[in-house]
């Protein structure tokens, strides 16, 4: 008779779903009632879905093929650091030129800043950690019940029964540091697309945006435990929150209609 996976790794993993799908509810429904409109949170969902799981993913699939991939595959440093760069060029890239079109008539409205940055973090929450979250729940439900899966066998049981039931509380905190970076990061390249002056403000959250990835991933590749990772993470978020609420505090300016309307009018012409 086979070995059934324990109830606690089975909950914490159920835990650990909710978490991705409650993050974009809960702040969607804190920022509309800031007075973000409905149109920023959704263009954040689509953003991350084209530019982070289609055009970045065919770039990824162009470097594999090139022999400077063995180079970067082999070496954590150098494997962090593109890592880190792809993410942050396409992210970056698709927050800006989501605000420089499709929100475009939105950006009177600083506050959908905020909304969008829930939309691109908390997609990625629901993509990353919630389906993944409920196909192991699932997985374990049905060998748990004796029914073959397709999903895994004893050796996917016996590593989720080995591991530390906390272990699988990981991926909401770290989902959470993440959509907060999101968020922050997407005030930055907000206030570069509203203002060419401050259009330094892009290339520096594509830079941020490397730095927090580069070091997760070196981090975990030199064998750091990933309450470690979590915790210097958190550290460099604190950071970011910090310059988003600069940046945020010297360039958040509550704009008339009329004086929205006329600084789009030069945009218009370039």
């Amino acid at each position: 008779m086979q070995n059934t996976i324990p109830a606690m790794p089975i909950v914490m993993m159920a835990i650990s779903a909710l978490i991705g799908i409650a993050i974009p509810v809960v702040l969607y429904i804190i920022f509309r009632k800031k007075g973000a409109n409905h149109l920023p949170f959704w263009t954040g969902c689509v953003t991350f879905v084209l530019f982070a799981l289609v055009l970045e993913q065919l770039a990824y699939s162009f470097l594999m093929k090139t022999a400077l991939w063995i180079t970067v595959a082999n070496n954590v440093w150098f494997y962090g650091i593109v890592g880190g760069f792809m993410a942050g060029l396409f992210e970056e890239t698709g927050r800006f030129v989501a605000f420089k079109t499709v929100l475009r008539k939105q950006r009177g409205n600083d506050t959908n800043a905020l909304m969008y940055g829930a939309g691109h973090g908390g997609i990625e929450a629901v993509a990353l950690l919630s389906v993944s979250m409920i196909i192991n729940v699932i997985f374990c439900l049905q060998y748990n019940a004796g029914v073959p899966s397709s999903l895994g066998g004893s050796a996917e049981a016996l590593a989720i029964a080995a591991a530390p039931s906390a272990l699988f509380l990981a991926g909401g905190v770290e989902r959470m540091l993440a959509v907060t970076i999101h968020v922050s990061l997407s005030v930055l390249v907000w206030f570069a697309a509203k203002d060419g002056k401050k259009f330094w403000l892009y290339p520096l959250a594509i830079l941020l945006h490397l730095v927090v990835d580069a070091v997760a991933v070196i981090l975990k590749g030199v064998g750091m435990g990933n309450w470690l990772i979590e915790g210097a993470v958190f550290v460099i978020t604190l950071g970011l929150v910090f310059i988003a609420i600069a940046v945020w505090k010297k360039n958040h300016v509550a704009q008339a209609p009329e004086a929205i309307e006329e600084s789009a009018v030069p945009e218009a012409q370039a």
